[in-house]
């Protein structure tokens, strides 16, 4: 029952990193752009979240397609603005920019919500625990997987079935032969950071109360994020959701059957992935010269 319970546990936790983490995936093996930011937008959405419940009296289900909006309307200005300036830039370049804009972020949520954590408040029925086949399980992590695999199901469909994902695709095999097609670019790019800055944002506000949320949080998960992009490889979304679910597994049971070890199994686990697959466990080498 203990076992049957912790991959529950874990595969929760994985389905909210690849909710979080599938958007840099996808931009990253697209645009070859370094965006550590990334992990800052999903603490955004945890505070649109947690303060439409504050201060506009909104239930919690209310405010997760307006922290999705409210990311993704920031991403695409952050895109605008300040990104699409470095597109050229070489690597440690944008790690140095992004990683400033993540230290800026930090500083920008305690000056606005308070270096403490918030508290984040889910319906009543989503609290406690619920009997399923014979398992105490949580519901709130229900809910998780719930969503988790509708919102995978819809990732899946608008990148395999649509015009839309037609497009993102021949951008990630190669953007320059893309162009030479006739295809918008800049509008593609533009679009992905809207849809992978949303799902950040949305994962943010879901992890909130699990998670917890305060100005750390960028630092707290960056790594997780940047190991399930590694793990998986860029710019594929099955290989993000394995390297997600896996890595949920893997962290929810070390911490609970080898605390001493804490985290470093993963760490472990990573290494080994890197040096036998670079490009991830189902990354493909991406050309755009």
């Amino acid at each position: 029952m203990i076992l049957l319970t912790t991959l529950f546990n874990g595969l929760a936790y994985g389905i909210l990193l690849f909710v979080m983490a599938v958007g840099l995936s996808i931009t990253m093996g697209m645009m070859r752009f370094v965006n550590l930011a990334h992990v800052s937008l999903c603490m955004l959405g945890g505070y649109v979240s947690a303060s439409a419940m504050e201060l506009w009296g909104l239930p919690f289900l209310a405010t997760l397609p307006l922290a999705f909006v409210a990311t993704a309307l920031f991403s695409v200005a952050l895109e605008r603005l300040v990104l699409r300036h470095f597109y050229g830039a070489d690597d440690l370049t944008q790690v140095l920019l992004t990683i400033g804009l993540v230290f800026m972020s930090v500083s920008a949520a305690a000056f606005v919500w308070g270096p403490s954590f918030k508290p984040v408040d889910v319906p009543a029925w989503l609290t406690g625990r619920a009997a399923v086949l014979g398992l105490e399980l949580e519901r709130y992590r229900l809910f998780l997987l719930a969503v988790g695999g509708l919102l995978t199901a819809a990732i899946f469909f608008g990148l395999e079935r649509t015009r839309f994902g037609a497009m993102v695709r021949a951008c990630v095999d190669n953007r320059r032969a893309a162009s030479a097609c006739g295809l918008d670019t800049h509008k593609v790019f533009a679009l992905t950071f809207a849809i992978g800055g949303g799902l950040a944002g949305l994962g943010g506000a879901l992890s909130a109360s699990l998670l917890g949320l305060d100005p750390n949080f960028p630092f707290r998960y960056l790594v997780y994020m940047l190991i399930v992009v590694s793990v998986g490889g860029m710019g594929t979304i099955l290989g993000s959701l394995a390297a997600a679910l896996f890595i949920g597994v893997a962290d929810v049971a070390s911490k609970y059957y080898l605390p001493a070890a804490g985290g470093s199994i993963i760490y472990l686990v990573t290494v080994a992935v890197m040096l036998w697959r670079p490009e991830g466990l189902l990354g493909r080498k991406v050309r755009h010269a």
